[in-house]
């Protein structure tokens, strides 16, 4: 082969990567731009879903108020929907949510921040490693298990000691769902105290304060926004507990405040009626819907409220 057909061989080999090259960056920009259109399309796919959602509890919580006076259900104190003259009010199943939300609170609440404030200021780094996954097993409990547990071990030790509580009752599912949030308060505000910076608590020290003076008067307001925000959404965990509740709490939709007494959940409610044998079309079918868009403007109201806490007593450092 000659110089010249050699040339015009490389000549030939090199166009054709130049052609190869441009081929693929043609097809790389064409797959750039699709990329935030399917990127877009995902994102919608949550959106949607709560649209969806929304739309549904909304369209059968009117067919509901068609039947119901919306101020007989929001403002009644009796719920008797299977009686021949059937009762309708949400008092009952928001009593029995707010108080085993509060149960659940009394118990989660210093246990979390107390097991925090170890975590985050006294345990040593292999300590922490080792405590904090151990602590965070609690939150892959399936909550049947919760449920169960409650009803066969946690209520007859409290009938061993308080015989006046009944056989379902509301004190129990509190105590364990307070078990159950213990993870989640305790892992919030661990990593709200450990982003308050070292030379903060070094000041302190120096300033003559020992680790518990520290603790309570620097750390914990510098992390106050994150301490809050966990105790919300431990409150709006609880509300939306299902299983633990519709196991140990009973079926008995008293407007009552006594813990040891069986009470209903707007939760277990739902279960209640989902699994029963109510008819579709019925006014008790469309309870449920009016039920749990209460349930869903319950735990939304307390999302926004996390959200507003953590930003209002945010501090920049």
């Amino acid at each position: 082969m000659t110089s010249d057909s050699q040339s015009k061989q490389n000549t030939l080999n090199v166009q054709e990567l130049i052609q190869q090259k441009k081929s693929k960056k043609s097809l790389s920009a064409k797959f750039e731009k699709l990329i935030p259109s399917i990127l877009f399309l995902f994102a919608m796919i949550s959106i949607l879903t709560t649209i969806g959602i929304i739309y549904t509890l909304f369209s059968e919580t009117i067919e509901f108020f068609k039947t119901v006076p919306i101020s007989d259900f929001f403002t009644g104190t009796t719920l008797k929907p299977l009686s021949q003259n059937p009762e309708f009010g949400i008092f009952p199943l928001i009593n029995g949510t707010i108080m085993s939300s509060l149960i659940a609170m009394l118990v989660a609440g210093p246990i979390g921040i107390m097991a925090a404030i170890y975590l985050s200021e006294y345990a040593s780094d292999k300590a922490r490693r080792t405590l904090k996954p151990l602590l965070e097993v609690l939150a892959g409990i399936p909550t049947i298990v919760y449920g169960f547990f409650a009803f066969t071990f946690v209520t007859p030790i409290l009938r061993s000691i308080w015989p006046a509580v009944d056989a379902t009752n509301i004190l129990s599912p509190g105590i364990v769902m307070g078990v159950m949030i213990i993870p989640m308060i305790a892992s919030l505000s661990e990593d709200a105290m450990s982003s308050v910076p070292n030379s903060i608590r070094e000041g302190a020290f120096a300033l003559g304060a020992t680790k518990l003076e520290s603790t309570f008067k620097v750390v914990i307001p510098g992390a106050l926004s994150g301490i809050i925000a966990s105790f919300i959404l431990g409150i709006s965990r609880a509300i939306g507990e299902t299983m633990i509740v519709t196991i140990a709490s009973g079926s008995s939709k008293n407007f009552t405040f006594d813990v040891t007494e069986s009470m209903q959940t707007m939760t277990a409610y739902i279960v209640e009626v989902a699994g029963g044998e109510a008819p579709a079309g019925s006014t008790i079918y469309f309870s449920l819907y009016a039920v749990a868009m209460t349930l869903f403007v319950f735990t939304l109201l307390m999302n926004l409220l996390a959200r507003y806490v953590s930003r209002k007593f945010r501090e920049e450092y």
